[in-house]
Order: C-alpha cells, then sequence, then structure tokens
C-alpha cells in the first residue's frame, strides 16, 4: 500500500444528535482501539465536550462565534472551547451557512479566530447539485476557498484542514464516487498550489457526504483524500469504528 506524506483525519460531526449515554458508549468504543496512524476527532453537541475527555481521540466543536467575548446572546467563545480541551473547530459547514445565513465573510473571520487561538479549523466547502449541474463546481469551490484565502494569507493555511462535502450528498444517502471525491479534492489541492506547493502537499483534505462503513475505504484510498468529516454514521460507535480503522490502514 502506497506510503503517504499527509496523516489522515476522520472527524465525526454530531450535528445536533446524541445524549449522555451516546457519549459513554461512544468514549468506550473507541478507547477499546489503537489509531496508530490516524487522527479520530469526535464533535459532540457543545454540551457534552466538557465531558467527553480521551487520549484516544481529540475533541472538536461544530461551531464557534469569532468574538473574544461580550454581549453575544448564545454564542460560545473560543477560550470557552479551549477549556473543554477542543482541539479542532468545524467552520463554514453547509447548515450553517443555509440555515444561520453564515456567508463566505463569516466563515472567513471565523476561520481566522480559530487559528489566533491555535485550534485547527475544519474548514468546510461544497456545492449544490444545481452549481454542479450548471459546470460550475470548480468556479464555486475556488470562490469559497479564496475568501478565506484572502482574509487570513497562503502561510496560514498550512494550519487549516479543508473538508470537501457536496451539499448534495449530506444526509441524502448519495455519495460522490471515489473518482469524483478524487477530482475535487485534486482541484483543491491545486488550487491551493497556486499560491504554495509544499502547502498544497502537505494540507489535509477530508470528503464529507454520507461516508459510512461500507465506501469509506474506496473513497480513502484516494490519493488526495485524507479521511473524512463523517455525519450520521458517527452515531453509530461500531460504524464509526469501521470508518477510522479504514483511514488506520492507509500508511
Amino acid at each position: 500500500m502506497q506510503h503517504r506524506i499527509r496523516r489522515p483525519i476522520v472527524a465525526g460531526n454530531w450535528k445536533m444528535n446524541g445524549n449522555a449515554a451516546l457519549v459513554g458508549e461512544m468514549q468506550q468504543a473507541l478507547e477499546s482501539q489503537q489509531f496508530e496512524n490516524v487522527s479520530v476527532v469526535v464533535c459532540p453537541p457543545l454540551t457534552y465536550l466538557g465531558t467527553m475527555q480521551s487520549d484516544t481521540f481529540s475533541l472538536g466543536a461544530q461551531n464557534t462565534s469569532d468574538k473574544a467575548s461580550g454581549a453575544y446572546t448564545g454564542e460560545t467563545s473560543l477560550s470557552m472551547l479551549q477549556e473543554c480541551a477542543v482541539e479542532y473547530v468545524i467552520v463554514g459547514h453547509s447548515e450553517r451557512r443555509e440555515y444561520y445565513a453564515e456567508n463566505d465573510q463569516v466563515v472567513a473571520a471565523k476561520v481566522a479566530a480559530v487559528l489566533e487561538a491555535g485550534l485547527t479549523p475544519i474548514f468546510c466547502i461544497g456545492e449544490s447539485e444545481q452549481v454542479r449541474d450548471a459546470g460550475k463546481l470548480f468556479e464555486f469551490l475556488a470562490s469559497q476557498i479564496d475568501a478565506v484565502l484572502n482574509i487570513i494569507g497562503i502561510n496560514a493555511f498550512a494550519n487549516v484542514v479543508i473538508a470537501y462535502e457536496p451539499i448534495w450528498a449530506i444526509g441524502t444517502g448519495k455519495t460522490a464516487t471515489p473518482e469524483q471525491a478524487q477530482e475535487v479534492h485534486a482541484f483543491i489541492r491545486q488550487h491551493i498550489a497556486k499560491q504554495n506547493g509544499e502547502i498544497a502537499e502537505k494540507m489535509q483534505i477530508l470528503y464529507g457526504g454520507s461516508v459510512n462503513g461500507g465506501n469509506a475505504q474506496s473513497i480513502f484510498s484516494q490519493p488526495d483524500v485524507d479521511g473524512g468529516l463523517v455525519g450520521g454514521a458517527s452515531l453509530k460507535p461500531n460504524d464509526f469504528i469501521t470508518i477510522c480503522l479504514a483511514a488506520n490502514e492507509l500508511r
């Protein structure tokens, strides 16, 4: 099997799901495994971040404010997330963009704030089916990347993880074929390489969109796919472990 210079990441995005029982079940299941070649990240709802701690996996938050503190009812600051030992923060997920009106400028500000706090943003990009069908896929993705790139600069991208999530494949049961995923991931890497080839080569680019235990291996085996941002399957310990192990075997 080919050697990879990039360590795979599998991040589980629970979204607004789960409970205290699942926290315990997932933690116990993951701690029974050894993940030598993959970084496992669990992103439960905010209320469970303080109770889910482990040396086997890292914690991620599903959202953050770009403000340090103040009169922002309902928001959570990065310093608060740091106190919960959070290492990763999902930024720009399509659900945040669609349901909470987070445009490219908001997303860029959050990515910058996450980096300033010394945490790792999982920066989400992805197109709708209409954009893909209109032949504007690469133009659209480039604009999402450039909105952040123009704010933080190329050097800061060395500390960013990109997650490509085609909107048409999120929670629909549809999944991009391994070839479709590779095509887009290669484009993303090439787009970054226009600014800095070394950073592009080392950047971890994850695939998200109905990843499950059955398709993870074929998707992750693509040369420019460095793991996944997993939705529904991350709520099922056995399925999530299967996905993590698929990434663990890549190296």
